[in-house]
């Protein structure tokens, strides 16, 4: 019993800090993130858009897929810090992608076009898997 306390009292401030820095990196992520896309989200979302809800909830799946295997793979807080801020350029770089392709895009959100916003969190999210299981190596 006294080496899991142990064991515990080590181990339970190195997981607080790395999963702080996790959550610190997912709040930059969403930030940036709300600051390059065309449209403004928590404006829509109050107003009562449900393809803005959509957008935003599969954004924040997205960022938090890889760096939670960022989280589950690393041995140590640097790791997590490097690798966890790839995998948020990574992703911000495949939303910049996805409004490319979807033509139009921020008309559709703001108009609350549902299934437009399925397609690109969709998009996120899928990329978001492979980018984790990239980064879980």
């Amino acid at each position: 019993m006294d080496v899991i306390l142990e064991t515990l009292r080590a181990g339970l401030p190195v997981l607080a800090a790395q999963f702080m820095l996790t959550l610190a990196l997912l709040a930059v992520g969403v930030a940036v993130y709300m600051l390059i896309t065309p449209f403004h989200e928590m404006r829509l979302i109050r107003a009562g858009n449900t393809a803005a809800g959509i957008v935003l909830a599969g954004t924040l799946i997205a960022l938090a897929l890889p760096l939670a295997a960022t989280l589950a793979t690393s041995r140590f807080t640097l790791d997590i810090l490097i690798w966890g801020l790839v995998a948020l350029i990574v992703q911000l770089l495949v939303f910049a992608g996805a409004a490319l392709l979807i033509r139009g895009l921020r008309g559709m959100i703001e108009e609350d076009n549902v299934a437009a916003a399925w397609m690109l969190a969709g998009i996120q999210i899928a990329v978001a898997l492979l980018n984790a299981g990239a980064m879980a190596g």
